[in-house]
């Protein structure tokens, strides 16, 4: 059987479109593989949110292509928003690679497989070179949002992530995605529910909800019911599927943080208290040649009501410093707002220049030291204020859901709390996939360590 070595990098959508794709291929007969020396396949799924991401995508696909003077018959395949961008330009670029897939077209990833590794397998039984055969397919693609659906779950898998819809209109200055990703595209609430309905019959206790801009699902396609939202229906649907014991949902934008979704948390006891509220910017001039389309003050507001809804809300956050024309006062209103707000947690980047973005031709582009030491800057700000709030938690008694092994540690098992904290935990088989209190005794900043207080 052959076998293929499917690499992710990005956001956890690109890790849910991955899992389609290797669920499409297992279903084929191709059976999924760490070691990149034992691949006939080789697939790399990317990111372009930053250049850093292109470039170990690149890299990787690099080093990986020595592989074929062993195996000519070797398929090496990009698949995501880096080949949606570049396209045929990386077959050019790159002479060992033969598919180029995008955002719209991972149901059909298999498919091609299918197609080239019968192809090279022909031509090496023939002596034949087959090398400049290749198939890129970055076209549009209707009902697209509809075919990342499927799930291959490990023994015991306790969370799920749901994909709800496909695409962005938001168009930010600085943001790729718009023209990697498409338009926003929604699913049906129903079929939705179905799948959520079936992940739980097969063990799934919590599910996360998938957008680009989740929080703006159905905007386009549907109305508003008594006042809510066609998200808000959403998640009270999905709340109501017997079995279902947590719900989270990732990542909103503030534009579209209304009153019925804020009031969710005080009335739907499944979703959890955590909110993943992307911020960019403390500076009311930076967000706006960002198209934020909210101020620091709308923001900072937001968060109260709903810290007023669920005082107990747990709170991260996204900030992108070194942005275009971004002055030491436009730092300094970042860093304050970040001190205000006293995020969990936060995940600062430094602005990377994307091709075909407004702001990657603007003037007062800054360099890279500047952009280093706001950002060393603020992350000392950000793990003082991590450290302060787990450190409140010691000696508490936390629930969680164990997702498995420990990461950092496989002798151990970690799980999550309500607010996405990483507890980690002496335990054994019984703890897996289960929901139980853990007395938390120490942390180090971003994770807490404990032992199970009863289970």
């Amino acid at each position: 059987m052959p076998k293929v070595f499917l690499k992710t990098y990005g956001c956890q959508m690109n890790e849910r479109d991955s899992e389609q794709v290797a669920r499409d291929l297992i279903s084929r007969g191709y059976v999924l593989t760490d070691a990149e020396k034992e691949a006939d396949v080789v697939l790399i799924n990317t990111c372009s949110v930053r250049d850093m991401a292109e470039q170990k995508a690149l890299g990787k696909m690099g080093l990986l292509g020595r592989l074929r003077a062993q195996k000519p018959e070797m398929v090496f395949g990009f698949l995501g928003c880096m080949a949606q961008s570049r396209g045929q330009e990386l077959v050019r670029d790159i002479g060992h690679v033969d598919l180029v897939v995008g955002t719209q077209k991972f149901h059909k990833v298999a498919d091609y497989v299918d197609e080239l590794f019968a192809r090279r397998l022909a031509m090496r039984e023939r002596l034949m070179d087959d090398a400049r055969f290749s198939i890129v397919d970055v076209e549009e693609e209707a009902g697209s949002q509809e075919t990342i659906r499927e799930h291959t779950l490990r023994e015991r898998q306790a969370t799920a992530f749901v994909s709800i819809m496909q695409g962005c209109n938001m168009h930010c200055t600085f943001c790729i995605v718009p023209s990697t990703r498409g338009s926003e595209r929604s699913r049906g609430i129903a079929s939705i529910v179905d799948e959520v309905r079936g992940l739980v019959e097969r063990g799934v206790r919590e599910v996360t909800l998938l957008g680009q801009i989740v929080n703006l699902y159905g905007r386009h396609e549907f109305e508003k019911v008594e006042g809510k939202s066609p998200f808000v229906q959403l998640l009270d649907a999905v709340h109501a599927v017997d079995g279902l014991r947590r719900l989270r949902f990732t990542s909103p934008h503030p534009i579209g943080f209304k009153a019925d979704l804020v009031e969710c948390y005080g009335r739907l006891p499944k979703l959890m208290p955590h909110i993943h509220l992307p911020l960019q910017s403390g500076s009311d001039r930076i967000l706006k040649a960002m198209h934020r389309t909210y101020t620091a003050e709308k923001y900072e507001g937001l968060v109260a009501k709903v810290r007023e809804v669920r005082p107990d809300i747990a709170v991260t956050t996204d900030v992108i410093l070194g942005f275009p024309g971004e002055t030491d006062a436009d730092y300094a209103a970042t860093r304050g707002l970040v001190e205000r707000v006293k995020f969990d947690n936060a995940f600062i980047f430094r602005y990377s220049q994307r091709r075909d973005t407004p702001a990657a031709t603007m003037e007062g582009q800054l360099p890279e030291s500047v952009k280093d030491e706001r950002n060393q800057d603020l992350l000392g700000v950000v793990n003082a204020l991590a450290l302060e709030k787990n450190t409140a938690l010691v000696g508490e008694r936390v629930e969680i859901l164990c997702e498995g092994v420990s990461k950092s540690n496989e002798a151990r098992l970690m799980g999550r709390s309500p607010g996405n904290k990483i507890v980690i935990f002496e335990g054994d088989d019984r703890h897996l996939g289960e929901v139980f209190e853990v007395n938390i005794e120490r942390t180090t900043g971003f994770s807490l360590y404990g032992n199970p207080a009863v289970l």
